[in-house]
């Protein structure tokens, strides 16, 4: 087996330690009523404070998940609370794993809106000729919207079948060689999960921009934002992986979450991808058949009472959460040296849902 493929298929270990940013916590509320017409008052005002009690309850569940590296709590544009255990810090870089798939989805925006990529709807027939020569037809009509809701109709690569393809000489055209088991999305074909598809799309970036999926996304998407993007795995061919592998801090991860959030736009103001982008990667396209969730354009969708939340999900546990109309964005990062279960994924949720979102949401 090679260097590559072992570091793909044996994540790193986690060194122990543990450090806490704002100490015993800190919190801060926006002022009440400011710019309000109408209404009371007073109940603006409640609406607009912070529950720091709940939020330390929120916390004190964090303090107990031995998995967990690193979480921190966005609102209203500033971080209320964060905190990192067992060597983690804000500006140690980890793994995003999958949460890739969301940044991945950016840059394939990115691209549209520079007219690199015609739209959605171009298929890789057109994007890549070479690769896709000789295909069945099927395959050829796969579009940019198929790989970016994963209903390219492709059997996946993931799960099982992750290993073998990893190892083989050519991830796109093992991707490629994949059956065909259900129709694309586009003619109502089901969500099938595989980073592949994922994969697939990083190889369009890189012919459709005519440079390498780092080198533009790096450009297109992480300089306007103040970051620095770190290269990461590639392909044999030199593809970088799309849809893993990616390494941010906590704090970089906020800030791309912080993006979305803002519809789009850098700090400064200036656009990154179009805000329609933002909305069409948000409109449900699949249904997960583990977890019920909805997928969109390489985000996740998921609905807490009243709440829709979005999310940008890694193996072990990292997570970008973005909730537009409480203004929060919530970074979680994990241990991702771990077997495949879902114990510590299901109190992650659970610490959003019914911890960290009634802080804010009342």
């Amino acid at each position: 087996m090679s260097a590559r493929v072992a570091a793909l298929l044996m994540p790193l270990a986690v060194a122990l330690g543990g450090c806490d940013a704002a100490g015993g916590g800190s919190a801060s509320g926006a002022p009440g009523g400011a710019g309000e017409r109408g209404g009371d008052v007073a109940v603006v005002a409640m609406r607009d404070r912070l529950d720091s009690v709940q939020l330390d309850r929120a916390f004190r569940m964090a303090d107990s998940l031995p998995r967990l590296r690193s979480l921190v709590v966005q609102w209203r544009g500033s971080v209320v609370r964060e905190r990192y255990w067992r060597g983690a810090a804000p500006d140690r870089p980890t793994n995003l794993k999958s949460a890739s798939k969301s940044v991945l989805a950016a840059v394939a925006g990115a691209a549209i809106a520079d007219g690199r990529i015609a739209g959605t709807t171009q298929t890789i027939g057109e994007l890549l000729p070479r690769e896709t020569t000789g295909l069945d037809p099927a395959k050829r009509a796969i579009t940019v919207a198929d790989l970016l809701s994963m209903r390219a109709g492709l059997e996946s690569t993931s799960f099982a079948e992750y290993g073998a393809w990893v190892s083989s000489r050519d991830w796109v055209r093992a991707a490629l060689a994949q059956p065909v088991v259900a129709p694309r999305g586009e003619e109502g074909g089901p969500m099938i999960y595989s980073t592949g598809s994922s994969h697939l799309l990083s190889a369009v970036i890189t012919r459709a921009t005519k440079q390498s999926t780092h080198r533009y996304a790096a450009r297109r998407v992480f300089a306007p934002l103040g970051i620095t993007l770190r290269p990461w795995t590639t392909d044999p061919q030199g593809i970088y992986f799309g849809g893993n592998e990616m390494r941010l801090t906590p704090r970089e991860m906020l800030a791309f979450g912080t993006l979305y959030l803002a519809r789009g736009r850098a700090p400064d103001g200036t656009p990154v991808i179009p805000a329609a982008w933002v909305d069409s990667s948000w409109v449900p396209r699949g249904v997960s058949r583990w977890s019920g969730d909805q997928y969109g354009y390489g985000w996740w969708i998921r609905q807490a009472g009243p709440h829709t939340l979005y999310y940008a999900w890694g193996y072990g546990g990292q997570f970008i959460w973005v909730v537009p109309p409480l203004e929060l964005v919530v970074v979680m990062t994990s241990a991702a040296d771990v077997q495949r279960e879902s114990t510590h994924l299901n109190a992650l949720r659970r610490l959003m849902t019914e911890e960290i979102l009634p802080a804010v949401a009342r």
